[in-house]
């Protein structure tokens, strides 16, 4: 694996862990210290997560426009400045305008890393972003634990470690990649590339690639919200919450041997893989829907991991093979955003229907949900038909 690319590990690595001492505990800050119902928890975090949908999009678009260094870079800065100040200052008003901020620089951050891997090695493929998805599970192996050990001294403490670990990417990035070079041929500026791109098949058939991503995103974001609330509501401690997403982070990394025949013999059907990854979050989901004790959201959460495991990395290898030149920064901004929209309308779908009708049918009604992923999957290849090249599997 290119040096360069390690230096993307690395720096995923540090922002993940920085973020994964607030995701896991935004839902419980709010509802067990603030005092707010978890509607009003979804609908600070839906605005968190809208917010996050125009930084992917605009992310996509700066490092198309500017580069990967200057829009990194740029909402680094910018997550630096919001929580300096939510240390200060982290009563319910200045919490609700911060977090919209936060959402808005970390979506200009992602689609930029993805988009520069893709771009800095063409040939790797899948492996390149498996190898930022693989930075992204060991900092959410690590962040959480640390950050229920932080929160148990005191929950003020999580958004100083936040911060610190905002200030270490910060360097990272100002001294790493600044000198990332682009391969040529894989990318150029795309306000010289516009006119070449006439065929609209590629990117309607990301349109509907994303919209079956969506809808699995909008029920696994369920773990970091309603779930979360449940599983303390039952007996589960913080600790005990903030280690299951620990097990998470660490399978992901231990389990890839496990799932190594799987993608190499399939390692040509992306499709068959999200297909069979889809099932498997279905499954995981039927589980936490009757879960009553710990090992019951352990296991959930191991079987959960293995269809992420399958599902999460095809997706941006998809979208760097459907983008033309001068476009993957924008295509993966979609595809971030995608993902970001489904954690914007998760919360509060989920919180309306646990007050409504309870956590068991919430579970079970967004699970039914996932079915149309697998058809989205199985169809996004359609628009490709038109084209003269193979279809993409």
């Amino acid at each position: 694996m290119p040096n360069k690319v390690w230096l993307l590990i690395i720096g995923m690595f540090v922002n993940v862990i920085g973020n994964s001492f607030l995701w896991p505990l935004n839902t419980i800050y709010m509802h067990d210290y603030l005092g707010k119902s978890l509607a009003v928890a979804g609908l600070v975090l839906m605005a968190n997560a809208g917010a996050g949908v125009v930084g992917n999009l605009l992310g996509g678009f700066l490092f198309d426009k500017i580069g990967g260094f200057k829009s990194i870079m740029a909402g680094i800065v910018i997550s630096i400045l919001a929580l300096a100040y939510l240390v200060y200052d982290h009563s319910w008003y200045p919490y609700i305008i911060l977090l919209t901020i936060l959402g808005f620089s970390g979506g200009v951050i992602f689609p930029s890393m993805y988009a520069m891997v893709g771009t800095v090695w063409p040939e790797g493929g899948r492996k390149a972003f498996n190898s930022i998805y693989l930075a992204q599970n060991v900092g959410v192996a690590i962040g959480p634990a640390l950050a229920g050990l932080v929160a148990s001294v005191h929950i003020d403490y999580i958004f100083l470690a936040n911060l610190i670990f905002y200030v270490i990417f910060l360097f990272i990035a100002y001294f790493g990649y600044k000198k990332l070079e682009i391969a040529p041929d894989r990318h150029t500026d795309v306000i010289r590339e516009t006119a070449r791109i006439k065929n609209k098949a590629p990117f309607y058939a990301l349109l509907i690639l994303v919209s079956g991503y969506l809808i699995t995103w909008l029920v696994y974001s369920q773990w970091s919200t309603t779930i979360s609330t449940h599983a303390l509501s039952i007996g589960v401690t913080l600790r005990e919450y903030s280690f299951i997403w620990t097990i998470n982070g660490l399978l992901i990394v231990v389990g890839q041997p496990l799932i190594k025949p799987l993608i190499k013999r399939l390692e040509k059907q992306l499709k068959a893989q999200m297909v069979i990854g889809t099932v498997i979050f279905i499954i995981s989901f039927i589980v936490v829907s009757f879960a009553g004790s710990f090992q019951m959201f352990i296991a959930s959460m191991v079987i959960l991991t293995f269809g992420e495991m399958i599902v999460w990395p095809a997706i941006p290898t998809l979208a760097s093979q459907l983008a033309p030149k001068g476009r993957d920064g924008f295509y993966q901004g979609i595809v971030n955003s995608a993902a970001t929209i489904g954690r914007m309308i998760g919360p509060l779908a989920g919180g309306i229907l646990v007050e409504v009708h309870g956590m068991k049918m919430m579970l079970l009604l967004l699970t039914s949900l996932m079915a149309i992923t697998i058809v989205t999957t199985l169809l996004y290849d359609r628009p490709l038909k038109s084209l003269e090249k193979p279809e993409i599997q």
